[in-house]
């Protein structure tokens, strides 16, 4: 048994490459793979865990009139507050004007989604104790900032009420780019800058073959998990018939750059060229260059073998720093980034939120509760998971088959981090942030049909409605 303290310090992950590389020096094939060899964590007892929450914001003007979804102004004085009373600080980047757009503190971050949503991306922490403590300390901050200025914060995987047109885009440059680009690529880019929140979990690996082997896994895995933490009933005030209308956006945003690659699942054994020989054929977004965002759409592959003029006439080429950012512009279920990233589940309640970095520690850092998991999901052909998907999107846990497989990789998840033993000051285990997930995998209910029950089909977009939803998926701030 081992014992953690909250206040027990974590490095955080060595985002270096194997070999020095300049990070405005021309890069060559061989480097590509440098980003994620040098993530490799050879001792596991160095494995971290980090988490990214996003949620939405409204401003509550009165008593009884309409919520008004946040602005920059708002979040602007969100940011302040944040730094004058918490310690925060704004990062580097920048919007267009000189914006601030990140705050930073501690490994940590806060940023800003396209449409306003708020974004904690948690540090790298050793256990699902810490991570609990910091989106704890989270709400309490977001919580102490918003009430002075009559703002509140709710969580759901899409926005229950606004239409795209009432939601304020934030000033940064990459989604100019990405507002002009993805509506030729597919009908839901916006829908998904815009009205999208999710909750995401990272992981790291030893080597090149359990990078391979936790892929593998946390894709099989993933069509369950988005069905049990379905949490997006709503659109424009009406049920959808859909549990997940997050997810079921994301299936036309970009083909190229979303879903789960061909290779996953292949027999050959898993090669990092195998992901980067996937994310070469993706078409870009940008160059970014001195702060300003060039857009460029041709694929990684021919953007380092043709470079690329800038307006000014400068030619340039493909760098170190390019690569890295390309790789946070590809949008697979289940990212390498280089550590891996699982982004398949809806932002949920707080009551459910541990339980995804919780359930995934279980099964991708026990090498047993692993193997059970894949040989559960493993061999479903392409068919098979299409419609595993399928269902997944538009019937959650009352599917009888996913309730079958949430329950037991919440019991292989549960027994993982029983055996692992790592207590809180209370003497408790990390098995206890997945028992609101085997309760509701019990019930074959996910968090949307928690939702529906209790507000019915139609809350609607009125401003009593609009308080119905804020209520159901509150997370910080004004209590409407």
């Amino acid at each position: 048994m081992r014992v953690i303290h909250a206040s027990e310090h974590v490095t955080d992950r060595p985002n270096k490459p194997s070999r020095e590389h300049a990070h405005d020096e021309p890069i060559s094939r061989s480097d590509l793979l440098d980003v994620f060899a040098a993530a490799e964590r050879p001792d596991a007892r160095t494995h971290l865990v980090g988490t990214e929450l996003e949620k939405f914001g409204v401003r509550v003007p009165s008593a009884t009139g309409p919520l008004e979804p946040v602005s920059y102004a708002d979040i602007t004085a969100v940011f302040d507050g944040l730094c004058t009373q918490f310690g925060w600080a704004p990062g580097p980047d920048r919007g267009p004007h000189g914006e601030i757009i990140e705050l930073r503190r501690d490994g940590a971050s806060i940023t800003l989604e396209p449409g306003g949503q708020l974004e904690l991306s948690g540090k790298p922490l050793k256990n699902i104790h810490e991570t609990c403590a910091e989106f704890t300390q989270h709400y309490r901050e977001l919580h102490a900032v918003s009430l002075p200025l009559q703002l509140s914060w709710f969580t759901a995987g899409f926005h229950p009420w606004a239409t795209r047109e009432e939601i304020q885009w934030m000033p940064k440059g990459r989604y100019e780019v990405m507002r002009a680009y993805l509506p030729t690529r597919g009908g839901r880019g916006l829908d998904m800058m815009l009205r999208t929140c999710t909750v995401q979990a990272n992981f790291d690996y030893a080597s090149e073959a359990q990078c391979g082997e936790r892929l593998r896994v946390a894709n099989a895995i993933a069509p369950v998990l988005a069905a049990l933490f379905a949490n997006s009933p709503f659109v424009e005030g009406r049920d959808t018939g859909l549990r997940t209308a997050r997810s079921t956006v994301w299936t036309d945003v970009d083909a190229a750059r979303c879903g789960t690659p061909a290779f996953v699942f292949e027999q050959s054994a898993f090669s990092y060229e195998q992901y980067v020989d996937w994310a070469l054929d993706v078409p870009m977004f940008f160059v970014k260059r001195h702060g300003t965002y060039h857009p460029h759409h041709v694929s990684f592959a021919e953007y380092m073998r043709d470079g690329f003029v800038t307006p000014d006439g400068v030619r340039q080429v493909a760098t170190w720093d390019d690569w890295t950012t390309h790789l946070s512009t590809v949008f697979p279920e289940v990212r390498i980034k280089p550590f891996i990233e699982f982004r398949s589940a809806d932002a949920v309640p707080s009551k459910y939120l541990c339980g995804l970095p919780a359930v995934l520690q279980g099964l991708l850092y026990d090498a047993d509760a692993g193997a059970e998991a894949w040989a559960l999901l493993g061999a479903l052909d392409a068919q098979a998971r299409a419609e595993l998907w399928f269902d997944a999107r538009h019937a959650g846990l009352s599917a009888p088959h996913l309730q079958r497989y949430a329950t037991r990789l919440v019991e292989l998840a549960h027994g993982a981090l029983e055996r692992a033993d790592v207590r809180d000051e209370r003497g408790r285990t990390e098995a206890r942030f997945v028992e609101p997930l085997a309760t509701l995998a019990a019930g074959g209910r996910c968090p949307a049909d928690v939702v529906t029950d209790d507000l019915g089909p139609n809350p609607g977009r009125a401003p009593e409605g609009q308080r119905r939803l804020v209520r159901a998926f509150y997370f910080a701030g004004v209590e409407v």
